[in-house]
Parts: structure tokens; sequence; C-alpha cells
């Protein structure tokens, strides 16, 4: 889904009663967190997938500080910057490391699920909300 396909991009949505503001910088900064977390998992499973191709070198997904300075500006929006590996080679070249591939996979499955309950908690709480006033 185009990111400005996304009904909440970009809108204030105050609610009554509640005392809960549900605004478009929090909704930013969680989808630009899901997009980026989804585009790490893709390249973890690239990497994964290519443990053993010569001269491969495993993809880094970063966005978490770039996404840091754009809350601080108050926008939340930030695209993430898909970089390889520095890390050492095997004798064919490849630094795809299992190990350390499985850990960031779990890692960032579960930042993942927190990003999602999050969205999830403020859709809840905000029709709870419109269905009290």
């Amino acid at each position: 889904m185009a990111r400005n396909s996304r009904p909440w991009i970009g809108h204030t949505t105050h609610t009554r009663g509640a005392g809960f503001v549900f605004d478009s910088v929090t909704m930013n900064a969680l989808t630009s967190a899901l997009d980026g977390l989804a585009q790490r998992q893709r390249a973890i499973s690239d990497n994964i997938a290519n443990i053993n191709t010569p001269n491969y070198h495993a993809k880094r997904v970063q966005f978490e500080q770039a996404l840091a300075r754009s809350i601080d500006a108050g926008d939340g929006r930030v695209g993430a910057t898909v970089g390889t590996s520095l890390e050492p080679t095997r004798l064919n070249g490849n630094n795809v490391n299992l190990d350390t591939e499985t850990l960031s996979s779990i890692d960032t499955m579960l930042r993942y699920q927190f990003a999602t309950q999050a969205v999830n908690g403020s859709f809840t709480s905000m029709r709870t909300a419109m269905r009290t006033s």
C-alpha cells in the first residue's frame, strides 16, 4: 500500500471526552517504524537465502536514528536506509552469519508486534471514544 493512500497520514484527530489525542506525528512514526521493520525483515530473509552465495554481503536496514530526528522535528515520517554489512567475510567472500540473522529476525518480529499493538490500541481507543461521545 502506498504511503499516501493511508487515511491517517497527515491528519490529526482529537476525540472528545476521553482525554485522548490521536495525532499525525504518532501515526506517522508508527507507520514509518512498521515500514522500516518490514523492510528489515525482507533484508534478513534475503541474507539467509544467500548464506552460501559467494561474495554476497549481508544487507542492513537502518531507520531508527532518522525516525527519532523526524519525531523531534514534529513529522514522524522517514524512509529506511539499506546498506551492506562491513562485517568480515569468509573465504568465499560472503559475510552472512546465521546466528546474527536469526537474532535480528527475532528482534525485528518483536518490535513489529509491539508497533502493531500500539496502532491497534490507538484505533481501539479512538473507536471507543467515538461510541461514547
